[in-house]
């Protein structure tokens, strides 16, 4: 069991238990995928405790702006992917989870390079709080599909014809669309049912003008899930 903070939210503490414990499964020479996410910067912080107090040495490759810009706050070494062939391990989170270990990403609007990045690792550790566990994808968040601006209304269209609702995704504190880190827009996807999810997957790849969604099919290979009483559950795939 990981010691955490009483002082903090059960959210919280839940999230900083997971992150914290897959932070331990670091090692020395390793090659990291750092994700993107609030349960994922618990991981980041612990990383760079554990470079600064325990002279541990790796090198990480982050997922998005965001990532970057926070492992190199916390003092992590960061590497490209033009600089290496593979990753030891990726740690990331996750917006929904369910029970074959299929994810939901991409409320950060991140899940391009965090599927890039994620498929390159020998083992993608997921790290979440018990309300990220759902029953059924699509329960809580919708599929975020990340887009060229300039097709919208054809994609749109070609996503209704899967069953889907999607909607243009907005900035809570800028004006006009959410753009992503390579330059696109993001239309997030409700669907009523998700039966098959590799098959959604493939089918929505296949719409011109779509960069990538954030289904992430088959390649989790363990789950961390923190609960609210500092304890970790392990889902291993």
């Amino acid at each position: 069991m990981v010691t955490v903070n009483r002082t903090m939210s059960n959210r919280d503490a839940a999230k900083r238990a997971a992150g914290v414990q897959a932070a331990s499964m670091i090692s020395d020479g390793m090659h990291v995928g750092l994700g993107t996410g609030s349960t994922t910067s618990y991981a980041l912080v612990e990383i760079g405790r554990r470079i600064r107090e325990e002279s541990l040495k790796i090198v990480g490759t982050p997922t998005s702006f965001a990532a970057e810009f926070q492992a190199r706050n916390e003092g992590i070494p960061l590497v490209s992917l033009d600089e290496i062939d593979a990753l030891d391990i990726a740690l990331d989170g996750a917006d929904e989870v369910d029970a074959d270990l299929t994810l939901i990403k991409g409320r950060g609007a991140a899940h391009t390079r965090e599927k890039v990045v994620n498929s390159l690792a020998a083992e993608f550790v997921v790290v979440v709080d018990e309300s990220k566990m759902v029953d059924r994808l699509g329960s809580n968040f919708p599929v975020p599909v990340e887009i060229l601006p300039m097709a919208r209304h054809p994609i749109e269209m070609a996503l209704r014809e899967l069953g889907g609702k999607p909607q243009l995704r907005f900035g809570s504190r800028k004006d006009g669309p959410v753009v992503t880190d390579q330059g696109f827009w993001i239309l997030d996807c409700r669907f009523d049912r998700i039966v098959d999810a590799a098959s959604l997957d493939v089918r929505i790849k296949m719409i011109p003008g779509v960069l990538e969604h954030g289904l992430f099919v088959g390649m989790a290979t363990r789950i961390l899930v923190g609960r609210d009483d500092g304890s970790v559950r392990v889902i291993a795939g």
